[in-house]
C-alpha cells in the first residue's frame, strides 16, 4: 500500500441539519472514533503526499479535531456552502497538483483501506482520467445515480433531486469516492455550472465534461456496499455503527475470542483482546481497554480504559480507567472508577465501590463497601458494609491498611487513618487513630439492655404481645 496517491480531499464541510445536533455530523462518534476519525484512518496506509480536508459547518470544533488525529493535514474553509464541486475547486487553488487525486465525503466511516487502495489499483491500471466508485443498493433513496452506455460505460452521475422517474430505478450508486488524472480534473474543474435544482457547483458534473473530452471515465464496482455508506441522520448513524460493531466483532472471533452473543457487545476499534478471552452478552468495552487471554468479561458489563489480567473475571460491573490484575474478581454490580488497581487475586465483590485505591495480591472487599482513597496491602479482608471515609468536607485523605489485616463489618476507617499489619477492627467500630501491627481496635460503646422497654413503651404493638409470649415482663 502507499503508492500512487498524490492528494486526497475529504470533503466534511457539510452542515448536517438532519443530524438535530449541536455537535458537527463528521464529529459524531462510531466504535470510539469520530466518523471523518474512521475516513482519514482508511485513507492513511495509501500515504497520500497531500492530505486536505475541507470543512464548514462548526469550523473551530472540526479544525481542532483534525489537528488532533491528522496534524499533517491541511485544512481549507468552505465559508459558503456552495456544492462539492465548489468544495474541490477551494481545496485545488493555490496548489501545484500532479498525479492522481483522490476526493472522498467525510462522512463515510465503513470504507476499508483495502477497497481504496483496490479502486486506485485499478484507476492507475485504466489509465483513466476519472473513476468513480459505485455500488449498488437494496435502497438507491438519496443517492446519485450511475448513467451507462449501452456498452457499461459511465456516461454521467445524475443527482437524485435531478432524475427522471426511469433514472431514479437505477440501483447503482454514486459512491462520493472519485479518482482524478490532477491535469484533467483542474482543467475542468472550473467548466461546471450551477445549473441544477439546488443551484450548487456539483463536482459529478465533471464526469460529464471529462467523458467529453477524453473518453477515459470508468465507473468501477465496490462488491460490499455498506462501506459506501454514508450519514445524513442518527438513523443512518446506527446502521452505520451496527455494521461497525459485527465487522469490529467478526475480526475478534475470527482471532480466537469468544463472543458469546456478538449482536449486544459493543466493543470499541482501540479495544485490544486477547485469544480465549470471553465476553458475554450485554456488555461494552470502550476506549483504551485491554483483555488478556482467558479473562471472562460480563454480561452485563462496561470497562472504559480499562486493563484487565489473565483469567480475571469481571462480572456484571461498571468499571473506568482502572488496572484488574491477574486472576482478579469484580461483581456482580461493582463500581471501579478512575485510580483502582486490582492486583493479583484481588476480589471486589457484589455493591462495592472503589474509587483511586490499590488493593493488594489477594485482599477482598467481598460486599457492601465504599473504598476511597485507600492503599490496602496483601491478603486483607473487608468486612461487609465497611465505608473508608476519605472526604471531610474539603479536602480527601488517604487510609492505609497493611498486609494480612481484618476489618470487622460496618466499620468506619476515617481517614487519614493507617491500620497495621496483622490487625484487626471490630464490628461496627469508628476508627480514627492508627492501629497498630497485631493489635485489634474496638471503638464503640459498650451495650446496655433495657428491660421491658418494648413493653412499656410500644405496649399495644406485635412486638409487645411476641415479647409477653417469649416471657418478657416489664
Amino acid at each position: 500500500m502507499g503508492s500512487g496517491l498524490d492528494i486526497a480531499i475529504v470533503l466534511a464541510a457539510g452542515e448536517g441539519t438532519r443530524m438535530k445536533s449541536s455537535t458537527s455530523k463528521v464529529l459524531h462518534t462510531i466504535a470510539g472514533r469520530s466518523i471523518v476519525g474512521h475516513v482519514l484512518a482508511a485513507l492513511a496506509p495509501l500515504s497520500p503526499k497531500d492530505l486536505r480536508v475541507v470543512v464548514g459547518a462548526q469550523r473551530e470544533s472540526v479544525e481542532a479535531h483534525i489537528k488532533e488525529i491528522a496534524s499533517h493535514a491541511t485544512t481549507v474553509f468552505q465559508a459558503e456552502r456552495n456544492g462539492t464541486g465548489h468544495a474541490v475547486q477551494l481545496a485545488l487553488d493555490g496548489v501545484k497538483v500532479g498525479g492522481n487525486v483522490l476526493i472522498l465525503a467525510g462522512d463515510t466511516p465503513l470504507l476499508t483501506s483495502f477497497t481504496l487502495q483496490e479502486f486506485l489499483d485499478a484507476h492507475i491500471a485504466s489509465k483513466n482520467d476519472v473513476s468513480v466508485l459505485t455500488a449498488q443498493l437494496p435502497d438507491p433513496t438519496g443517492y446519485g445515480r450511475i448513467i451507462r452506455d449501452e456498452f457499461g460505460g459511465i456516461i454521467r452521475i445524475v443527482e437524485e433531486r435531478d432524475a427522471s422517474e426511469d433514472e431514479r430505478e437505477i440501483d447503482e450508486i454514486n459512491t462520493g469516492v472519485y479518482l482524478f488524472n490532477a491535469e484533467a480534473l483542474t482543467s475542468s474543474i472550473h467548466k461546471i455550472s450551477k445549473n441544477n435544482s439546488q443551484g450548487e457547483l456539483y463536482l459529478t458534473d465533471v464526469i460529464a465534461l471529462i467523458k467529453n473530452e477524453s473518453n477515459k471515465a470508468g465507473a468501477i464496482f465496490s462488491n460490499d456496499y455498506t462501506e459506501t455508506l454514508g450519514i445524513n441522520d442518527r438513523s443512518q448513524l446506527a446502521e452505520c455503527a451496527a455494521i461497525m460493531r459485527d465487522r469490529i466483532n467478526d475480526g475478534l472471533m475470527r482471532s480466537g475470542v469468544a463472543i458469546i452473543d456478538p449482536t449486544t457487545t459493543w466493543i470499541d476499534i482501540s479495544v485490544k483482546i486477547e485469544a480465549d478471552a470471553t465476553i458475554h452478552p450485554g456488555s461494552g468495552l470502550y476506549g483504551k481497554t485491554t483483555v488478556a487471554k482467558s479473562a471472562v468479561i460480563g454480561p452485563r458489563t462496561t470497562l472504559t480504559d480499562v486493563s484487565v489480567g489473565c483469567c480475571a473475571t469481571v462480572l456484571e460491573s461498571h468499571c473506568t480507567a482502572a488496572t484488574i490484575g491477574d486472576n482478579a474478581n469484580v461483581g456482580p454490580f461493582s463500581f471501579i472508577r478512575p485510580g483502582t488497581v486490582l492486583a493479583a487475586g484481588a476480589k471486589v465483590g457484589a455493591y462495592v465501590e472503589v474509587k483511586n485505591s490499590t488493593i493488594g495480591e489477594g485482599s477482598k472487599v467481598p460486599h457492601l463497601s465504599y473504598v476511597g482513597d485507600a492503599t490496602i496491602g496483601s491478603g486483607s479482608n473487608i468486612g461487609a458494609a465497611t465505608i473508608f471515609v476519605n472526604y471531610d468536607g474539603v479536602d480527601k485523605h488517604r487510609t492505609v491498611v497493611g498486609d494480612e489485616v481484618r476489618i470487622g463489618s460496618d466499620t468506619m476507617l476515617v481517614a487519614p487513618v493507617t491500620i497495621g499489619d496483622g490487625a484487626y477492627t471490630a464490628a461496627g467500630s469508628v476508627i480514627t487513630e492508627d492501629v497498630p501491627a497485631g493489635s485489634i481496635a474496638v471503638a464503640r460503646s459498650k451495650q446496655r439492655n433495657i428491660l421491658g422497654w418494648v413493653l412499656r413503651k410500644r405496649a399495644k404493638t406485635a412486638s409487645a404481645e411476641a415479647a409477653r409470649k417469649a416471657g418478657a415482663t416489664e
